[in-house]
């Protein structure tokens, strides 16, 4: 399995070690833990994001009635190029 060296300061070390004690876990599981959660974390925003842009697509032109000042044509419209 891949494995990845990562540098902690003193300090982070030792609440590290604390709080993977308190846990009854190893530091090891600990970070790898801290990581997965992150990758979910991060996947699961993507996947939101991404949902929000498809339902913004499928509505446009409902947004565009229901805000039509925030439509990019009437932003622009006072300024000159």
């Amino acid at each position: 399995m891949p494995a990845l060296n990562v540098e902690f300061s003193e300090r982070e070390l030792e609440d590290l070690r604390a709080i993977a004690k308190e846990r009854g876990t190893s530091m090891k599981a600990l970070v790898r833990e801290a990581a997965a959660a992150d990758i979910a974390r991060h996947r699961a925003l993507q996947e939101g994001a991404e949902a929000f842009r498809r339902f913004f697509a499928a509505h446009a032109e409902e947004f565009a009635a229901a805000f039509p000042d925030d439509e990019p044509s009437a932003r622009h419209a006072g300024r000159v190029g």
